[in-house]
């Protein structure tokens, strides 16, 4: 009986929770409403313009952007191209990879799907064996290794994908939230809750690259097939 009691109580509180919520929300509604209402002509006149002018903006944001390589996942062929690149776009994501590791093209498939997503952010790819200087620059030592840059300057790693669940499976959603907790583009979810909840021992916690364990080779794989 005291268990039934328990269950109602509790169901009351949460019906009591939704019903204060929605009543907010309509009061919200209606305040909103009775601010458009006591708008005059030039009012609305002028808010119809700011709404035409944040779109017009909006819109030439977006051609800038695919005009400056934006909206695609391109290989660039040398380490010249890739100072030219970051030079131009404020957020860019390179993978640095090798053609015989198989986790690049895991990489890749979820790249090419978040170019075409976030077009605020400009994505690359640079073979390794064509960047000695860049990956020296930037300590490259593990393949996939993907370099996240904002105003020119190298802002974070991924390095393999410890940061992605450890694991080949991971989701490109996955990729995502760990590009935005970087801001490294405009993520909409929540940074707090990571896509791998059934792994939650990774959360928000990454290895910094300073800690990351370097191998002897001059370029180590991530993955199992070199």
């Amino acid at each position: 009986m005291e268990a039934n009691a328990s269950v109602d109580m509790f169901s009351k509180v949460l019906e009591n929770q939704l019903l204060q919520t929605t009543k907010l929300v309509e009061e919200h509604l209606d305040s909103e409403l009775q601010k458009l209402d006591q708008m005059d002509e030039d009012e609305l006149e002028r808010l119809k313009e700011k709404r035409l002018e944040a779109l017009r903006k909006a819109q030439q944001q977006k051609q800038e952007w695919l005009s400056k390589g934006h909206g695609e996942y391109r290989e660039i062929p040398s380490e010249r191209d890739f100072f030219q690149e970051v030079k131009e776009s404020k957020k860019v994501v390179c993978h640095f990879y090798r053609d015989s590791t198989f986790r690049c093209k895991i990489l890749d498939r979820h790249l090419v799907i978040l170019s075409k997503k976030h077009l605020e952010t400009k994505f690359l790819k640079l073979n390794v064996e064509k960047a000695p200087f860049l990956c020296e620059r930037l300590r490259i030592k593990v393949i996939p290794t993907l370099a996240l840059v904002k105003d020119g300057k190298t802002q974070d790693h991924i390095v393999g994908f410890t940061d992605l669940g450890n694991t080949d499976d991971f989701t490109t959603e996955t990729l995502e939230w760990r590009l935005g907790c970087s801001d490294i583009l405009n993520y909409s979810g929540n940074l707090m809750e990571p896509p791998f909840q059934s792994q939650k021992k990774f959360g928000t916690n990454f290895t910094k690259w300073e800690k990351k364990t370097i191998r002897g080779k001059k370029y180590d794989s991530d993955s199992d097939d070199d």
